[in-house]
């Protein structure tokens, strides 16, 4: 292929996915795939200027605006940023910014990159008069009553002095959190399933009814100054973002000043070992200088400014083959197709299966094996197909994926509920697989806390029939335990006898765990819909277990945060004779090798005093990754003292209790002026309480 045909396919194909992209709201292809070929076609233009069309996609910022809005032009463009992937690049954009400064060590400020749609919210006076898209960069969607409907936006900015006139750019995204939820709903109400929270937040912003925008869950960072007038502004970068949270426009907590290239690096690692817990996505990191003199000096190319760049993450979707489909069956029964795909490098690991969730989403997808599929991964988020990318689809080689009809592991019939996504086998614990999750789920840290058994030895023990039920766990002899012939793992490891020195640690697990809080052994049960939050209500509200096995549906219904579907789970759980022959076995009381599970009541709701609940009334949020205890952990001692840990930050939340990485629920928290504790400052507080 020569040179002029090449970059003529570049052009026309970069300028097909930029409109699906910026225009359509479906992109084709991942980021990564696209940045590759603009990569590509940038060295052929700068290798031989005579290539260089006008229409090329360098010489664009994004898309241009859609019919159905009014176009407005920005007095000032937004320009786009440049991109760098990798350390060499980013100690040459330092060395040109230093060499500017007359060698100086630069300072800069460094920002996440957020991934959602970047707009322009003018005020006059201090009142929200118009909200644009970026468009092309000069002309752009006017999306007024949009942008209006998103809460964190402030329709009237803060404090007697305003300006006159002020451009503030910023970036509109779905917090992580908020995109799983609609989707969620969108999947139980055959709604619309958005691919990432990226597209979620275009589609949104970008409705034609102000109403559907409302509906969902958009939020809204501040990261640069356009054009202001009539107010003294500071004159360096992070100073300006400040100004513009004490005017009430959020901004995003991860914003810091750092010096020179180590800085930059630092920062680059540190938001990239963050990138995992923020409730937002993030594709990399945008570097600054912080002084806007030097900005104004440097000024702008034709399409990105000289003082600033984006240094990417590696990508978190790529595209790959899908091989084949399995179906897995999960404890309680639900069948879950997966794909096995050619590998790919994605989000940090070299990704082989994925995820497709259920029936419906394979119907949604269209996707066949054999298929060019999109492969998402977020941090330690399981990967899964976002996308098909249809015009690579071949129809001679490409074939239907058939959901079974029976369990692939036990032969029973699968069924599917009206109103529920999932299929389910319907062997019960006749069934290996769900034999073996109920166990490894019953062992679990936050269930009965009994180490040491793993999937292998699970596997090994369920495969010998040497349990039926998890209550045969406590039958086990060290000498059941020893013989036990362990197969070939994933690890490649040969097969062998679990041993004498194993089986004691094991046994010993098994008697220390006889005593544990009741919260713990509702949990470890394995009841449907009942999480730890709800084991953890029920403990409180039942004095004994066999108060909560004789329990009524209006006193269920009647504890906070449990509704209709959790309280029929839970009687039909009780309900059921093999369950409670296996809770009988589980209490009862022998020799040695029987159970002897001591559910250690908790304290009352109803006995809890104002005098021994120090926060009772008080309702907190968790945020961030805490370093001294997990999530789960800081709730539990939340409440044992009273307190309501809720999902969510409002007007009613008392505090927020932050830790490393915090997400969207820490700028709720600051918009709302709600009180923030932070991890040391908690951790002397519950010493105080003796928790």
């Amino acid at each position: 292929m020569s040179d002029i045909k090449r970059y003529r396919d570049l052009v026309d194909t970069l300028n097909r996915w930029a409109v699906a992209y910026y225009n359509d709201d479906a992109p084709l292809v991942p980021d990564a795939e696209y940045d590759r070929l603009y990569r590509e076609l940038e060295v052929m233009e700068h290798n031989d200027p005579t290539l260089v069309a006008q229409d090329s996609p360098t010489h664009r910022v994004g898309g241009t605006a859609v019919t159905a809005f009014e176009s407005v032009e920005h007095s000032v463009p937004l320009m786009s940023m440049g991109d760098i992937f990798n350390d060499e690049e980013l100690h040459d954009f330092d060395r040109r910014m230093s060499e500017f400064q007359e060698g100086i060590q630069v300072e800069y400020c460094a920002e996440p990159k957020l991934d959602g749609l970047a707009v322009s919210l003018i005020y006059e006076n201090g009142v929200l008069v118009r909200g644009a898209t970026r468009g092309d960069g000069k002309v752009g969607e006017n999306i007024t009553a949009n942008v209006k409907t998103i809460k964190s936006i402030p329709l009237r900015l803060n404090g007697e002095t305003v300006p006159e006139y002020l451009d503030v750019r910023g970036e509109v995204f779905m917090p992580r959190s908020g995109f799983e939820r609609w989707n969620e709903n969108a999947r139980l109400k055959g709604g619309k399933v958005f691919a990432n929270p990226r597209n979620a937040a275009a589609g949104s912003l970008r409705q034609l009814d102000p109403a559907v925008t409302a509906r969902r869950p958009l939020t809204f960072n501040a990261y640069y100054i356009g054009e202001c007038r009539g107010y003294d502004l500071p004159d360096t970068q992070y100073a300006r973002l400040q100004a513009l949270k004490k005017l009430g426009l959020p901004v995003n907590p991860n914003v810091k000043v750092v010096n020179g290239a180590s800085g930059l690096d630092e920062f680059y690692k540190d938001l990239l070992s963050k990138r995992p817990a923020l409730d937002y996505d993030i594709d990399g990191t945008v570097l600054k200088v912080n002084s806007i003199k030097v900005q104004e000096a440097m000024g702008f190319t034709a399409k990105v400014p000289r003082w600033a760049i984006a240094y990417k993450f590696p990508p978190e979707e790529m595209m790959t083959k899908l091989l084949d489909v399995t179906f897995q069956v999960g404890r309680t029964g639900a069948v879950t197709p997966v794909a096995r795909l050619k590998p790919v490098y994605v989000g940090g690991a070299t990704v082989s299966n994925a995820t497709l969730h259920n029936e419906d989403e394979i119907k949604r997808l269209r996707v066949k094996i054999g298929d060019i599929v999109v492969v998402r991964r977020a941090g330690d988020v399981i990967p899964q197909i976002s996308g098909v990318v249809l015009e690579k689809r071949d129809a001679n080689s490409v074939k239907d994926i058939v959901f079974p009809q029976f369990c692939p592991e036990c032969g029973s019939k699968i069924e599917r509920l009206e109103g529920e996504a999932a299929a389910r086998c319907t062997g019960g614990l006749v069934c290996p697989a769900q034999l073996r999750e109920e166990i490894l789920h019953f062992v679990s840290r936050d269930a009965m806390d009994i180490e040491g058994f793993g999937s292998r030895i699970v596997e090994a023990l369920v495969g010998a029939k040497k349990v039926k039920s998890i209550a045969d766990l406590y039958l086990l002899t060290v000498e059941d335990l020893a013989s036990l012939v362990l197969d070939p793992g994933n690890d490649g490891k040969k097969a062998r006898l679990l041993g004498v020195v194993t089986a004691k640690k094991l046994r010993k697990a098994l008697d220390a765990s006889r005593s544990v809080p009741m919260n713990r052994f509702i949990y470890a049960l394995g009841i449907r819909e009942v999480g730890t939050s709800t084991a953890l209500t029920l403990a409180k509200n039942f004095k004994t277990f066999d108060d909560l096995m004789h329990a009524k549906l209006n006193q269920l219904l009647n504890l906070p945060d449990i509704g209709i579907v959790a309280a029929e789970h839970i009687l039909d759980f009780f309900a059921e004779k093999h369950n409670l022959e296996v809770i009988s076995a589980l209490l009862a009381k022998g020799d040695l090798f029987s159970a002897g599970i001591e559910p250690v009541p908790l304290p009352q709701i109803a006995e809890q005093q104002a005098e021994n609940a120090p926060l009772a009334g008080k309702t907190y949020v968790i945020t961030g990754t805490l370093s001294s205890m997990d999530r789960s952990a800081a709730k539990e001692k939340l409440q044992s003292l009273g307190a309501k840990v809720s999902g969510s930050v409002s007007k009613k939340t008392y505090a927020v209790i932050c830790g490393e990485a915090p997400g969207s629920k820490f700028t709720k928290a600051q918009e709302l002026g709600v009180k923030i504790i932070y991890e040391d400052e908690f951790v002397k507080a519950l010493a105080k309480f003796g928790v």
